[in-house]
């Protein structure tokens, strides 16, 4: 499997900045029948995952598994799975448990793509509602396009899962079942400590990318 860097980092738009403190801590979120998932509840169904710190990712045949690092501080921004008709792109931040931070963050992340001359409405999918976008972007001549995209949110155990699907899969979500299956697939690693609400979790490189110069 291929790791790739990218410099440019992603964020999470108009995240909350209140802390959890292990007090808001309760009782254990419901079992999940389909993914994605927390790292709790997949420790014994046999699926080999890339570990990258807070995110475990199931090789899929015929993607590429690329890395957004930041090259100033090496650290991993953003993964992102990408294949010949499209790519999938996630993030996880800290959030508060038993919580619904997709909720909250959803009507911000639509307001920033309006108000930057894109375009975005809420549907229904698979995972929730989500939302179809087209996001202006600059081209490599200089020009601004807008580029489609689907911006998936999956709250989990203390945790946020923010998915962007590009190309076909954004543009066929008919069609794009096993990009999500993909996603279903994915892991990730909260860790016990308290962290502000909406910072990123850490994802790390693994060995076999250390290595590669």
């Amino acid at each position: 499997m291929k790791f790739r860097r990218k410099s440019e980092p992603t964020t999470l738009e108009g995240g909350a900045d209140a802390a959890e403190t292990p007090a808001e801590q309760s009782g254990p979120a419901e079992p999940r029948t389909d993914g994605p998932f927390d790292e709790s509840e997949v420790a014994d169904d046999g699926v080999q995952r890339v570990d990258l710190g807070s995110l475990l990712i199931a090789p899929t045949e015929g993607r590429e598994l690329r890395l957004q690092v930041d090259e100033a501080s090496g650290n991993v921004q953003a993964v992102m799975l990408t294949g010949q008709d499209g790519a999938l792109e996630m993030q996880a931040f800290a959030a508060p448990r038993n919580g619904d931070l997709w909720s909250t963050v959803r009507p911000q992340i639509l307001a920033d793509i309006t108000g930057r001359g894109g375009q975005a409405e809420e549907r229904e999918g698979r995972f929730g509602t989500e939302l179809v976008c087209k996001v202006p972007v600059k081209k490599p001549d200089g020009t601004v396009g807008l580029q489609p995209s689907r911006i998936i949110g999956v709250n989990g155990e203390r945790w946020m899962l923010r998915a962007s699907f590009l190309g076909r899969p954004a543009m066929q979500p008919e069609e794009a079942g096993e990009w999500e299956d993909a996603l279903a697939q994915v892991v990730v690693r909260r860790g016990a400590g308290a962290m502000p609400v909406g910072e990123p979790l850490p994802a790390t490189l693994p060995d076999q990318a250390r290595r590669v110069k």
